[in-house]
Order: structure tokens, then C-alpha cells, then sequence
């Protein structure tokens, strides 16, 4: 039996258990050209919460009755393709349930022997994507930038900030509480830090980023975005990749006051979605493959267990109660 999480009802603000039921159905049969997918990992993103919402978006909102949206790896069980075979190890849209139906147009092999499962959600996946087009062909970093990541000990700014560093950058990282800024510091090598929970937002970024920012990438809008906006530097860039802070929102989007300070410092801010750079995707893997085996970028996966406990991990990227990419172990 395939254990399944269903879309049930659209949330309003932060999503409760009964957004989702958990349903048992018969494990789907293939057809020619297909193959069957027994998952292993399943990954939660904040991106989640905007597929759920009934309005215009990057993509097609899940449907009420579907499965819930989210990256996958697992391996194959059964074949009707001769090019993916049994047992083979493959990653792609499956859903969160243990046992999803592959095609060649949505799924690809990877290679366990390089790197384990849940590194191909993470820094080898959809976020690792987002993090290396995010901060090299958005916010076109060079050498001696003053970079400023906000989340930055989440499964996106964590990668960027590393990645900054690589190129020469003098980087801040944005994180809430001192143990993520602790592991910012001391295990990623950030320049400096900023705990939004215990500092003024405003002092803190000015004090960090006395001479002003060159890129600050963006994860979470609201107060964070008009505090960066307020030091930018001439000719900066501002990457918008989310805005996890207004997600969840029961009133308005809280947008940018002071966004004037784009046309005085002739800076640009531009929104990216790593769906776009997907037929560069190889040159990433392997940039940042060869990071990973020189020692030069770290990859952590946050990881919990069983399906049921969908929702209680979910929110986890919403408390802050985690590091690094969040993944959920779906199978049994």
C-alpha cells in the first residue's frame, strides 16, 4: 500500500494538521515508458506554502485532491523504461507519499556513491540550484563585495553565503538566535552575523555593513528587506528569492517603504526562480560537487521521520526549529 498526503483544504495564514489528510491507496501500476519509485526522502520547502494558494504564481497551485507537491529520491522497484532500471537511485517531483510513478521528462539518476540521498534535496538539489544562480548570475558577485544573506543558516542562504565566500566576498549572515549565528561564524566562515531575534535590525546591518551592501540576497522580506534596502551601495543588486516572513500573512504583503533607494543608488532588485536556469544545472552540480570534495563548501541536511509526521516538520521551517535543508523520511 502506498501511504499518501492529500491536499484537502487551501489554508488561510499558517497551515494546521487539517490542511492535509493521510490516505493508504494501492501502489500505482506503470505503463510503457514508465517506472515505479519507491521514495526514500522527501523535501520541505517554503515554496510549499505558496503552491497551496488558489492564485497566479510561477506554477500551477496543487490542486484540492492531489498529492502534496515536493522534490523526491528514491529507488526503483519496477521498470517499463530501458534506459532506468532497477534499482537505480532517482530524484525528481514524486510527491510526498512513499511510492510515486517516474518518467524520463521528470526524473534523473544520481549517484549515491558521490553523495548520499538527502544532499540531492539539498545542496546538490533544488536549493543548491537556487543558491548558485541565486548569487552568481543574479547578484553577480565579484571580490570584495559586502554580500548580506538573510535565513542565511537555512537550506538556500547557507549555500549562498559559503559561495560568496569562495568568490572573494566579505559576507553577513542573517539568522535567528545565537546558535545559528554560532554555526554561521564558526562552521561556515561568515565574515560577521546578525540575530534578528535579539538585535535592532537597522543598527545591526549598519554596524555590519559600515560601508554599505553590494548584494543582499533575500529569503525573507518585510522589515529585513528595509533594512538592507536602507545601506545599499551604488550600483547594488538585490536578489529576491522569497519572502518567508509574509507568507503566512492574514492581512496584506507588507512591501519595501523606502524602495527610492533603488533609483538613488541606481540598484536593481530582481526576482529569480531556479526553475529558469534548469538547462545549466549540470555545470552547477559539478561546480559545486568539486566544492563539496575540496572541502570548500559544507552541506547540512536536517532530517526527520515518517510521513505522519508531515505537518509537525513542516512547520519547522516557519519556527526557525531547524538548519539547513529540511528533509522528511517517508520510507518504512
Amino acid at each position: 500500500m502506498n501511504k499518501q498526503l492529500i491536499l484537502v483544504k487551501r489554508p488561510e495564514g499558517l497551515p494546521d494538521a487539517s490542511t492535509w489528510t493521510l490516505k493508504t491507496n494501492p501502489i500505482p501500476t506503470i505503463s510503457d515508458g514508465e517506472f515505479l519509485v519507491q521514495q526514500y526522502y522527501v523535501s520541505l520547502d517554503p515554496a510549499m506554502r505558496g503552491w497551496m494558494n488558489d492564485s497566479k504564481s510561477y506554477i500551477e497551485p496543487i490542486a484540492i485532491g492531489d498529492v502534496m507537491r515536493a522534490g523526491s529520491i528514491g529507488k526503483i522497484i519496477k521498470s517499463n523504461h530501458a534506459d532506468f532500471n532497477i534499482g537505480d537511485t532517482v530524484t525528481g517531483w514524486g510527491g510526498v507519499q512513499q511510492y510515486a510513478i517516474g518518467t524520463e521528462k521528470t526524473w534523473y539518476k544520481v549517484d549515491t556513491k558521490l553523495a548520499p540521498m538527502p544532499m540531492y534535496l539539498g545542496t546538490l538539489g533544488m536549493p543548491g540550484m537556487t543558491a548558485y544562480f541565486g548569487i552568481l548570475e543574479v547578484g553577480k558577485i565579484k571580490a570584495g563585495d559586502v554580500v548580506l544573506v538573510s535565513a542565511a543558516a537555512g537550506a538556500v542562504g547557507s549555500i549562498v553565503g559559503q559561495i560568496a565566500k569562495l568568490k572573494g566576498c566579505y559576507v553577513v549572515g542573517i539568522a535567528g538566535g545565537k546558535d545559528k549565528c554560532n554555526y554561521l561564524k564558526n562552521e561556515l566562515g561568515f565574515d560577521a552575523t546578525i540575530d534578528y531575534k535579539s538585535e535592532n535590525i537597522f543598527d545591526a546591518v549598519k554596524e555590519t555593513c559600515p560601508k554599505g551592501i553590494d548584494v543582499y540576497f533575500d529569503n525573507v522580506g518585510g522589515e529585513i528587506l528595509e533594512a538592507a534596502l536602507s545601506r545599499l551601495r551604488m550600483h547594488a543588486r538585490v536578489v529576491i528569492c522569497g519572502a518567508i516572513s509574509q507568507y503566512n500573512n492574514l492581512e496584506e504583503v507588507k512591501g519595501p517603504k523606502n524602495y527610492m533607494s533603488l533609483l538613488v543608488n541606481r540598484a536593481t532588485m530582481q526576482g529569480m526562480i531556479v526553475m529558469d536556469y534548469a538547462p545549466n544545472y549540470g555545470k552547477a552540480a559539478k561546480d559545486m560537487g568539486q566544492w563539496l570534495m575540496e572541502g570548500k563548501l559544507k552541506s547540512k541536511e536536517d532530517i526527520y521521520e515518517g510521513i505522519e509526521n508531515f505537518h509537525k516538520t513542516f512547520i519547522r521551517l516557519f519556527s526557525g526549529d531547524k538548519k539547513g535543508k529540511l528533509v522528511l523520511k517517508v520510507i518504512e
